[in-house]
């Protein structure tokens, strides 16, 4: 799919970073500290945006938390760090902006949760605080209809009418209905209390893969909002990362989708970041975006006993990683390079003839030599114990000579 091959949405300006319209599609993240511990959460959301985090959503769920809003963005202001900051508001938001009109103004963006502002009446007045925020300081909203909270009356009154008809439809059917009947009539709501429609985002989340396409499929076709792709929870380790990858790349190819999420539950301790890193790779892997050189390596059989070409790899793609934050200021296009780590003559040199730069390693019995093919020919040919760090002073020259 071309890249400007999207579905036609609206453009939100969130701090300078266009959601819809014609903006490539946006990885964001987000926080899960304290919002209040206002060191660890400056901390967090600074790896976030280092590691490609466009946007960052902090929960905002008490007066504390609230308080803490100013110094964080402060803080990070100073760090250089201009990373729009999300708030997460459910239940109290509308007491929050209220109480700490400093965090009203130094958010970018509110989420908003139809399901949870509350109830009847009050919960329309509720909204209606929150949304008269977002238009007196001129913020974005994300309005974002979440499976596991989904405003039970709504739903309760969509049975009743289903009930009625000739050919009622399955309870699955009714329930992506009132998802989507929940955010468009909210986001009907906001424009009438004076946001305007560009100033809008919508989701429609759930845990399910096959569900979401459903939903997302329909909703594209109802409306012009931009759209925040995400399953709700995602999961852990491989589970999360296939199923998010699943859903968010059937939506993607369709044009659907205009900023995403990949909501992995982490192991305990470990980084924050590997949900951005899953998103961008969603995204270069379908040629939407290019956000670091990409390394090609085979995966290894009989050929490749020796798990030389393995260490090689592993090594290139982290010495790239590392790179990237100098390389991507001072070598604008080197995030589309490609390069090879190959590990026997089957197809070693065919597939570093096709990268950027690559290199072919001797598999089990051949002669140990290694080609190296820079934009598919061979210009040196390694041998003996250094071959790794030959390789990649090579790859740096490249990137030296072909992007500066």
């Amino acid at each position: 799919m071309s890249k400007t091959n999207r579905k036609k949405t609206l453009a939100v300006n969130v701090d300078n970073i266009l959601i819809g319209g014609d903006a490539p599609v946006v990885v964001q993240s987000m926080t899960n500290t304290d919002t209040a511990d206002v060191v660890r959460t400056v901390k967090q959301v600074a790896e976030l945006a280092k590691a490609g985090s466009e946007l960052v959503r902090i929960t905002v769920n008490t007066m504390e938390a609230a308080e803490a809003v100013p110094e964080i963005r402060e803080r990070l202001d100073k760090m250089g760090c201009d990373v729009p900051l999300i708030g997460d508001f459910h239940f109290n938001g509308h007491k929050l902006l209220s109480a700490v009109p400093e965090c009203a103004k130094a958010l970018a963006k509110y989420r908003i949760n139809p399901g949870n502002v509350g109830k009847g009446k009050r919960g329309d007045e509720q909204f209606a605080q929150m949304i008269e925020f977002a238009v007196k300081y001129d913020k974005a909203v994300r309005i974002g209809v979440n499976w596991g909270s989904l405003d039970q009356k709504l739903l309760a009154r969509m049975l009743d009418e289903n009930h009625q008809l000739d050919k009622p439809k399955e309870l699955s059917e009714v329930q992506h209905d009132a998802l989507i009947e929940s955010a468009l009539s909210s986001a009907a709501k906001a424009e009438e209390y004076g946001l305007p429609a560009n100033k809008i985002v919508i989701s429609c989340k759930l845990s399910s893969a096959q569900e979401l396409i459903k939903v997302y499929e329909e909703l594209s076709d109802k409306c012009e909002y931009p759209l925040h792709l995400g399953l709700t929870e995602a999961g852990m380790g491989s589970k999360g990362i296939v199923a998010s990858t699943a859903a968010l790349s059937i939506l993607l190819q369709q044009g659907i989708g205009d900023t995403i999420r990949i909501s992995l539950t982490p192991k305990p301790g470990e980084a924050r970041e590997k949900e951005v890193i899953v998103g961008q790779q969603i995204l270069q892997s379908l040629g939407l975006r290019s956000f670091t050189p990409q390394v090609v390596a085979c995966p290894g059989c009989g050929r490749t006993t020796s798990d030389y070409f393995q260490h090689l790899a592993q090594d290139i793609q982290t010495y790239l990683l590392d790179q990237m934050p100098i390389w991507r200021d001072q070598y604008p296009g080197v995030e589309e390079m490609s390069v090879a780590v190959m590990g026997c003559v089957v197809n070693g040199p065919g597939e570093s003839k096709q990268a950027n730069i690559g290199i072919s390693l001797p598999g089990s019995g051949e002669k140990p030599v290694a080609p190296v093919y820079e934009d598919g020919e061979k210009t040196v040919t390694l041998k003996g114990d250094s071959i790794a760090e030959e390789f990649q002073q090579i790859v740096e020259t490249y990137v030296q000579s072909h992007y500066s």
